[in-house]
């Protein structure tokens, strides 16, 4: 499958033109404006420190549904100890910082490079983008970030510092999504870790037809609160 260059104009080819392994074009930029038609298209950017800008539509596609999540008895315990104290959109820049962070000091690179941070930081902004926090006491112990429009809600990365504080931020979004009636949780890439908890995948093509339903329904723009523990 070609690669397609993208210019200055705001458009993309279609994600059912991406490789198998789901590569799609090059260029760009990273624009409020880009990113959100990205989302709305099923592609999303992913690339490291001194490449150009990659966009990508995996083949299959890893996804949780809300109604679907396993969460196991020993997180049950935890949760219920009330260990950590959750928030929504209260430190999405540190969020997202330690996100990259973690991720360079377990020497397993990441492609949250500082342009990305600052794309994702005004898409908070304009509320587009959402953090969950899992606190102990003052600290941030771990949290995860991603993107929502209409009833999807795009996962991008998550960290822990304090062992199952993101497994925390985690539940407590998937049930924030699950009340507020969300269809599914776009995990984009496979892991064992997230298939723990329920997230299978399915073909491009169903869930890029799922994607266009779910975006059927008008975005839950602006900060988030939690109303849980």
């Amino acid at each position: 499958m070609p690669v397609y260059r993208l210019s200055q104009d705001l458009v993309f080819p279609s994600p059912h033109l991406a490789s198998h392994e789901g590569l799609l074009a090059v260029g760009g930029d990273l624009s409020v404006n880009r990113l959100l038609l990205a989302y709305s298209l099923g592609i999303f950017p992913w690339y490291s420190e001194g490449e150009p800008i990659l966009w990508w539509s995996p083949e299959p596609r890893l996804v949780l549904y809300p109604d679907e999540l396993k969460v196991s008895r020993s997180l049950n315990k935890v949760i219920k100890k009330g260990t950590f104290k959750v928030t929504m959109d209260q430190a999405f820049e540190e969020v997202i910082s330690e996100c990259a962070r973690v991720r360079l000091e377990h020497q397993e690179g990441t492609w949250i490079v500082d342009d990305m941070v600052s794309a994702y930081c005004r898409l908070h902004e304009t509320g587009f983008a959402h953090s969950v926090e899992a606190w102990r006491g003052n600290r941030l112990a771990g949290g995860l970030y991603g993107v929502s429009l209409g009833k999807c809600f795009f996962g991008e990365s998550m960290f822990t510092r304090i062992t199952n504080a993101s497994k925390v931020a985690l539940v407590a979004l998937v049930k924030h999504l699950k009340v507020r009636c969300f269809a599914l949780i776009d995990c984009q890439i496979t892991t064992p870790h997230l298939k723990r908890f329920g997230a299978r995948e399915i073909s491009r093509a169903r869930y890029l037809d799922e994607l266009n339903n779910a975006l059927n329904t008008p975005t839950l723009q602006g900060k988030w609160a939690y109303a849980g523990r």
